[in-house]
């Protein structure tokens, strides 16, 4: 699995690459600190895969980059996905490093 560190994920932002970025966490987590990024929560990605980018950079994130490699990894082995970036350290690593 690919991955992503907060600072390359600053990087893509502050450049103004064209990639999307995906939270996999709940709703309520979502509400409480989110990177702007798409909601869509764990349990929904497998019935939203026709909204994941094929064409360009994902980069796919949760609270601490566990969910996310959960779901990078079914992406990848059920839907053929080679475009996927884990952020290492998920959403606590970006706001430890940088804030919101």
């Amino acid at each position: 699995m690919k991955q992503i560190t907060a600072k390359s994920l600053k990087q893509l932002i502050d450049a103004k690459v064209d990639f999307q970025l995906i939270d996999v966490r709940e709703e309520h987590e979502y509400e409480e600190a989110n990177l702007k990024g798409q909601l869509i929560p764990m349990g929904d990605i497998m019935d939203r895969v026709s909204e994941i980018a094929r064409d360009k950079q994902v980069v796919i994130h949760c609270r601490s980059g566990a969910r996310s490699a959960t779901v990078i990894n079914a992406l990848e082995q059920q839907h053929g996905f080679d475009n996927l970036y884990n952020l290492q350290g998920g959403i606590l690593a970006y706001i430890n490093e940088f804030g919101l």
